[in-house]
């Protein structure tokens, strides 16, 4: 018989609420191994769901599985196999960076050796080896977010929750995290993040799932939540760059692109281009907000 590994997370009927209000209401849902965002507007209840996976808040019914491992009776052999990245850095702003690194290591078992390593190349890749030495409460705001993170990862986690993870980044940290992420997929690490970012999800996420209102109201690619939106909208600009006509359509991206170019020919008197629904627009259909 053929092995199959486990879905990364299977919810099933999860349920959790506090005092009498019902914040997560009866969820369903099954996650494979890869990059997985979950967006919602504040207050919606990504936070708690996170904290639920990681074992850190117990729900009230229903079922929960992450690797395989049920959340409530494997509580600790899950929590040896997962990292969690809170919204506020939850350094030791007494510890200079590096020690916070390396007491981390030793706590999860790592040896000496591999945690001096470790910690070099997580200061290296989160731009820190300059400030290793110094306390972890001389940091700025930015740096201490990057050092969290980087204490999250020095055990190499099968997976990692990431709760809004660059709020407060700058665009090059927060380009630096991205790209630590994009390496942790490819080294076969999976995450799931929660942001604020729609570009973020766009960009780093293999399925998307928007939180409203107590349940996941979409779940899917980047592409496929566009598509709810509707089909791209084919742009004709006068030589002045004012939009002349807009024509809605549907569409392979191959039938779109052939459409551009008869466009194109028919009417060489304007610019064609293309635009395409945005993750923006997704959110607000879904939630009837703005993104933050």
């Amino acid at each position: 018989m053929a092995y199959t590994d486990p879905p990364l997370i299977e919810l099933r009927g999860l349920t959790k609420g506090f005092g009498g209000h019902e914040v997560l209401k009866s969820l369903d849902l099954t996650l494979p191994p890869g990059v997985h965002a979950l967006l919602g507007p504040n207050g919606a209840g990504k936070t708690t769901l996170v904290n639920i996976l990681s074992t850190l808040t117990p729900f009230d019914s229903g079922s929960a599985r992450v690797l395989g491992l049920d959340v409530r009776r494997d509580r600790r052999r899950l929590q040896g196999l997962i990292s969690l990245t809170g919204q506020y850095a939850a350094v030791d702003e007494r510890l200079t960076g590096a020690e916070n690194l390396h007491m981390m290591g030793r706590l999860f078992g790592l040896s000496r050796r591999d945690t001096a390593a470790r910690a070099a190349d997580l200061l290296e890749r989160f731009e820190l080896t300059a400030a290793a030495g110094r306390p972890a409460g001389s940091y700025s705001g930015g740096m201490r977010r990057k050092l969290d993170i980087a204490v999250g990862l020095i055990a190499r986690p099968r997976l990692i929750f990431l709760d809004e993870p660059t709020t407060g980044l700058d665009t090059r940290s927060r380009q630096t995290l991205w790209d630590e992420i994009t390496a942790l997929a490819a080294d076969g690490t999976s995450v799931f993040l929660t942001t604020q970012y729609l570009e973020e999800a766009d960009v780093l996420a293999d399925r998307i799932m928007v939180l409203n209102g107590g349940r996941i109201v979409a779940d899917g690619t980047a592409s496929q939540l566009k598509e709810r939106v509707g089909g791209s909208t084919i742009q004709l600009h006068d030589r002045h760059g004012r939009v002349v006509q807009e024509i809605a359509t549907r569409g392979s991206a191959l039938e779109v692109s052939r459409r551009l170019a008869d466009l194109a020919s028919e009417r060489p008197d304007v610019q064609v281009t293309v635009r395409r629904p945005t993750l923006d627009e997704v959110f607000l259909q879904l939630t009837g907000r703005e993104a933050a």
